[in-house]
């Protein structure tokens, strides 16, 4: 018997990519001694992305479709259609044909092997250089700060064994980091490097907001290491301000009718201090929102309809 890949592509808004990929992702798969099934999860696009989907679906009964009630988010979205993936290993390839579906075999190969989770790893990529120069920068930092070693440059595209999709099941985490939560659970990772390609068609959806939300919850569900900063950092201004105080007072009483203060320490001071206390508090108003989020248990996204699923939801 056959064994079965799952193929999971979140998609919002993709109208002009999803019949590529169907395509390109069928041709590699007829290619390769497995059944397959390929689900995607619409985040409530306003195109005809699901039209579209919808048409593929009713000739291929291997293509399934989960059309969420509104857009859940780029966190929770992806990671409930993993949820509900019935295969053998299950890989994971984003809509955008930036994750190029011809390194299946790669995954699918490490896998054989006996890795439970591979990672395609973009080493290069065709976007801009500051861009990337940035996302570099970030997953070396989030990598130092986290109390388990992280990938970098993981694209969150590869392939994940059934034992990995049954812990993810059992942890139930409402607003999941998804890399991070792989390297938590600790099978050795194989890694895939490539070289990304420039988006073809369409716009990318990420924008400042999105990248802001996972760069920080990477850090809030990961790390400790900025409380600890704070306490630390608390500590050493406290000291160095009692010290500062301490030097005034002194120059004050010898050089009682030379020595003048000045507006400018004080403004300087009020203003320096403030800064901190609000950085301060917004790190911690960071934890505590993600607090909030875990104690809600709200389901990571409603459905609105599936296509071609013959098994109940998970």
């Amino acid at each position: 018997m056959k064994k079965i890949i799952s193929i999971v592509t979140p998609c919002f808004n993709e109208e002009d990519n999803v019949e590529e990929l169907c395509n390109r992702i069928a041709k590699v798969m007829n290619e390769l001694p497995y059944d397959y099934e390929h689900i995607f999860i619409d985040n409530a696009s306003t195109d005809a992305t699901v039209a579209r989907i919808k048409k593929i679906a009713s000739d291929d009964k291997r293509v399934k479709l989960i059309v969420n009630v509104r857009n859940f988010g780029h966190i929770r979205s992806p990671y409930y259609a993993l949820l509900q993936a019935n295969g053998d290993a299950c890989i994971s390839i984003a809509s955008d044909l930036q994750d190029p579906p011809e390194k299946i075999p790669e995954f699918i190969a490490k896998w054989e092997e006996g890795y439970k989770t591979v990672l395609a790893v973009k080493n290069q990529s065709e976007e801009s250089f500051i861009m990337f120069s940035i996302r570099k920068t970030y997953y070396r930092l989030i990598s130092n700060m986290s109390e388990v070693p992280l990938v970098q440059n993981a694209t969150g595209a590869g392939l994940f064994d059934k034992v990995i999709i049954d812990i993810l099941r059992k942890i139930n985490d409402p607003y999941p980091y998804f890399r991070g939560l792989l390297c938590e659970i600790g099978y050795p990772i194989a890694t895939i490097p490539f070289k990304q390609p420039r988006r073809k068609r369409g716009i990318t959806k990420n924008n400042f907001y999105t990248l802001y939300d996972i760069a920080v919850l990477g850090i809030t569900n990961h790390s400790k290491v900025p409380l600890r900063l704070m306490t630390m950092g608390g500590f050493l201004l406290s000291l160095l301000s009692l010290i500062v105080a301490f030097c005034f007072l002194f120059a004050k009483l010898v050089y009682w009718d030379s020595f003048q203060l000045g507006m400018a320490p004080m403004l300087i001071g009020i203003f320096f201090f403030g800064a901190v206390q609000t950085f301060f508090i917004g790190v911690l108003g960071e934890y505590i929102g993600s607090i909030h989020t875990q104690m809600r248990h709200l389901p990571l996204v409603v459905e609105k309809e599936r296509v071609n699923f013959t098994e109940p939801q998970r």
